[in-house]
């Protein structure tokens, strides 16, 4: 009994468990939101295609909210690892939750790529673009409260969008912190591919749900009954 007790408690033994979460996790988004990345990576470059992108990306969404869902619920030990279904079950959960978060957030970032894209030819000032481009950085960051919230806490849309955009001020740490993966993850897709940066969508998870402690505790200490 003790024996079993304490198997699975060692330093060598959380960490095969954390890597062997992430590498199912990481198998489950690729069926999930595979066939989606593929077709993006097979369109052209081409501005015009850019809709058809978005709309690609958009099951990307429930994926990474399962994806979060399983590594915040990962066991801590060897014997009570279950993230096949931690993941589906997340998917369950989560899937229109995610979806009317994404689709907003693709829709205007979307529209911000088209501008920018044609910016010379519309006569867009460069001052207009800069601002362009932070709202599209403030898009990505309040994007990242929201798949926080959204994948491990039941509100309404409207409710999620406005609790993301209000720890954006509430807890200026995570949003600094998400701001470095945020470049990290631009690195990444520069220095390989988008495809490469999926491969590392766990990883990147984890980091967030990190980085993302206060903002975590502090929804579930003022915001749920």
């Amino acid at each position: 009994m003790a024996a079993a007790h304490q198997f699975g408690t060692g330093p060598l033994a959380r960490t095969s468990a954390i890597v062997y979460t992430l590498l199912v996790t990481e198998f489950w988004l690729l069926v999930t939101a595979g066939p989606g990345l593929a077709a993006v990576l097979l369109l052209g470059r081409d501005a015009s295609n850019l809709p058809l992108v978005a709309a690609c990306l958009a099951p990307a969404g429930p994926a990474l909210s399962a994806a979060l869902f399983a590594v915040h619920h990962r066991g801590a030990e060897l014997a009570d690892l279950h993230p096949t279904a931690a993941f589906w079950r997340g998917y369950r959960l989560n899937a229109l939750g995610a979806l009317r978060v994404c689709v907003p957030w693709l829709a205007v970032l979307t529209m911000v790529a088209m501008i920018l894209v044609h910016r010379r030819s519309s006569g867009v000032p460069g001052w207009w673009a800069a601002l362009l481009v932070l709202l599209a950085v403030a898009a990505c960051l309040w994007l990242s409260n929201a798949m926080v919230i959204t994948s491990l806490f039941r509100f309404r849309a409207i409710d999620v969008a406005r609790l993301a955009a209000y720890f954006l001020g509430r807890t200026p740490r995570v949003t600094l912190g998400n701001a470095g993966l945020l470049i990290l993850a631009a690195a990444v897709t520069a220095a390989a591919t988008e495809g490469a940066l999926f491969l590392l969508v766990p990883v990147f998870g984890l980091a967030l749900l990190h980085n993302s402690r206060t903002l975590i505790a502090q929804v579930r200490q003022d915001f749920v009954a």
